[in-house]
């Protein structure tokens, strides 16, 4: 089951068209061509001949996954480690965003974006915002703030600096590691899925998956998903609607292949639960009540999002295909914030402001590119050049009142009336104008050479990436700052297979990031570093005994770090340098018994620091230890009921970089069940899960944007259900 969106089926078909010589050759069959040979085919969410590498044993996670210019390898193949989610895993956890799948991976948590309710994520210690999550690896065609699940098909998380695969990421982030969402596809079989469902607060949830495949031979493939989300969450107060519809399409000839896709997404959030900053405390308070809100009822954050791609590929010749793909993104956001400023951590005395701001966002994303592969002698070859481009235009106005100019408490919140927004303005929130764009072009070429049969694997290649960074002013659109520079990224990986059983792989590889951005409460807000290099060195080996696989790695990456110094400005000093282990394990060791898990040490320290007593300290909001387990097990004398049981945990960390306020770690337990039955006739699966099982009071989240240490609240105790037949 593979989908995918379409943005234009006249646009999907004229490529089609043109892939196929003009006509639709399978179709010939039909009128007596008894010389055309039939078209097998299978589901494929990118236009490739392959299409989805297959699920391993238990079903939770894919053999492997899409590593940028690489394309898709097995997992015992890749001289990289990750993990790649499949939908039926993502219909058992009954996920709502992409977050509440990869907190299961135990090299990343779930964090927020500074100052708003952006998801971004800690890997291997370090942030990649939502925004710089790829779609059937494309940068910045997804939503920016939060993708709903409904819409992919595989998670599917690279740990590690990817540069050289997939370029620089448009943001600054992709140094711990890149996120790619592969979007549904039409499945071989014909189906309709309806599911309705519900959670404890009484918020309701409707969802239809459709999936058709037609022509002579079934070339041609429909996918249709909608879903609609209303009411309240667990925490008093907080009100969610999100409403999504995509088409996707994909069509496939004897030497041709063509996908599409096109989506809607809005996502509204009402009285929004907030960050928490901690100002001039010397501790940290203790968390509220699990469900206690303590926003202000006037507060929202609203976005819209329509957003498509269009992918076609062509065999050459028998070793040579030649690919392309176009993607983009056109976004509305309109918000109305009120984060906590806690002065006194005994009693919760908080200060608070209005922070109202407006943003458009329009992107294009595109690749080309030649793979093929040759031997010379015994070495064989697995070649790809390729070039890709990203445009950012981004629109943006702001009016806030008096800045902590309101008097609160988070523990006993007060709700104020909404104040006027007379401190700070900037643009024009009706009609925001341009206030930066990001181009980034590049040009890349990998060769993967295979010696003693393939036994002994060496990657080689690199990345030519231009950037070219520009900020406007507020309003004038007049243009402010400039950043234009080119560099060439290398690497190199190698995969030796020591048993069918066993691989050892190493790798060094950089990421090429745009600078960090000074937070608002610096005396230089909205300045933007220049771009720097992060250095990555990784030793692993991996393990697939057909039932059980796992992943052991160690790795160390150092960063430019952008901190706040005693002078409270913004700026580039010292290096935050990341060393590390991660096991992960996956599969089903025992037939009806599934796992997946792990554990991250981490030894994040900053180096080099101006501020000499930070010297050696841990990096805000890093762990040392973080892990997960999760196991489901089929129940063998009920036939069709599953249960299953997830542990989350993660260690103290701190909120600042002194290392004076530190945070106290977390275990989460969740519960689930899923029984599979008939019902005149339709099959029926009813999923239920409890969520937080102990309503434990926790920060899930210590920062989630650089140099900021604002705390984010864990979810309180929420019981879910929900109800799926086939037609």
């Amino acid at each position: 089951m593979k989908q995918r969106s379409l943005p234009l089926l006249p646009i999907a078909l004229g490529v089609q068209l043109a892939l196929s010589g003009g006509a639709f050759a399978a179709d010939k069959a039909k009128d007596g061509d008894k010389d055309m040979e039939a078209i097998t085919v299978t589901a494929s969410a990118d236009a490739s001949a392959d299409g989805l590498i297959g699920a391993y044993a238990g079903g939770q996670v894919a053999r492997g996954q899409k590593a940028g210019l690489l394309g898709t390898t097995d997992y015992m193949d890749s001289p990289f480690s990750g993990l790649a989610f499949t939908d039926q895993y993502m219909k058992d956890i009954q996920a709502q965003g992409i977050g509440d799948v990869i907190q299961n991976d135990p090299g990343v948590r779930v964090a927020r974006g500074f100052g708003n309710f952006q998801e971004s994520y800690f890997i291997r210690g370090f942030t990649l915002s939502s925004d710089e999550i790829a779609y059937n690896g494309l940068y910045g065609v997804l939503p920016r703030q939060y993708v709903a699940a409904e819409l992919i098909e595989r998670v599917e998380v690279l740990r590690g600096a990817s540069a050289f695969l997939n370029g620089m990421a448009p943001g600054g982030g992709a140094i711990g590691g890149s996120i790619n969402l592969v979007p549904k596809r039409a499945s071989n079989d014909e189906k309709t899925d309806i599911t309705l469902g519900f959670n404890d607060q009484g918020q309701g949830y409707g969802a239809a998956d459709i999936s058709r495949r037609f022509g002579s031979d079934g070339q041609h493939g429909i996918r249709v998903n909608v879903a609609h989300r209303d009411g309240d969450t667990g925490v008093d107060g907080e009100k969610e609607k999100t409403d999504l519809a995509s088409l996707g399409y994909d069509w496939r000839g004897e030497r041709a292949r063509v996908s599409a896709d096109a989506t809607f997404q809005e996502h509204k959030l009402y009285g929004g639960r907030p960050n928490v900053t901690l100002s001039g405390t010397s501790d940290v308070p203790a968390p509220p009540k699990a469900d206690a809100n303590y926003a202000q009822d006037w507060t929202h954050s609203n976005e819209k999002d329509w957003f498509g791609t269009l992918r076609g590929e062509y065999d050459l010749s028998d070793n040579i295909t030649a690919w392309a793909a176009v993607g983009g993104r056109y976004s509305k956001e309109d918000n109305s914030l009120a984060n906590l400023y806690v002065t006194n951590s005994q009693s919760g005395d908080a200060l608070t402001y209005r922070a109202d701001n407006a943003r458009e966002d329009t992107v294009y994303s595109g690749e080309v590119g030649l793979r093929g592969h040759f031997d010379t002698g015994s070495v064989s070859h697995k070649w790809v050049v390729a070039g890709s481009y990203y445009d950012l235009d981004s629109k943006n106005a702001y009016a806030w009142s008096s800045y902590l100019g309101l008097a609160t408490n988070l523990y006993h919140p007060v709700q104020l009336a909404r104040p006027i927004t007379d401190g700070y303005a900037g643009g024009d929130m009706s009609d925001p104008r341009t206030t930066s764009t990001t181009k980034l072009p590049s040009l890349a070429f990998s060769d993967t050479l295979g010696f003693l049969d393939d036994k002994l694997l060496l990657t080689l290649g690199g990345r030519y990436q231009h950037m070219d960074l520009r900020s406007y002013a507020y309003g004038t659109a007049d243009q402010t700052s400039k950043y234009s520079k080119s560099r060439f990224s290398p690497s190199a990986g190698l995969v030796y297979k020591a048993t069918d059983a066993v691989s050892l792989y190493a790798n060094y590889i950089e990421a090429l990031a745009q600078g960090d951005t000074a937070g608002t409460t610096t005396l230089n807000p909205g300045t933007m570093l220049a771009p720097y290099v992060s250095k990555q060195k990784e030793l692993g080996v991996k393990v697939d005994t057909g039932s059980l696989g796992g992943t052991f790695a160690v790795f160390t990456t150092s960063k430019p770090g952008g901190y706040v110094n005693e002078q409270n400005i913004f700026g580039e000093y010292g290096k935050d340098r990341h060393r590390g282990a991660e096991l992960t394990i996956f599969g089903e060791p025992v037939e009806g018994l599934r796992v997946l898990g792990g554990v991250t040490y981490l030894d994040a320290k900053q180096k080099d620091v101006s501020i000499a007593a930070n010297e050696g300290n841990r990096v805000i909001g890093t762990a040392k230890w973080q892990g997960n387990l999760g196991l489901q097990w089929d129940l063998p004398w009920v036939y069709g009921l599953s249960l299953d049981m997830q542990a989350i945990s993660t260690g103290a960390r701190y909120a600042d970089a002194a290392n004076t306020l530190e945070v106290a770690g977390w275990t989460r337990y969740d519960l689930g069940a899923k029984y599979g039955t008939t019902v005149m006739n339709h099959d029926v699966t009813f999923h239920a899960r409890l969520e937080n099982l102990t309503d434990k009071e926790y920060w899930a989240s210590v920062g989630g944007y650089p140099g900021n240490g604002y705390l984010v609240q864990g979810a309180p105790r929420t019981f879910s259900l929900s109800a799926s037949m086939a037609f």
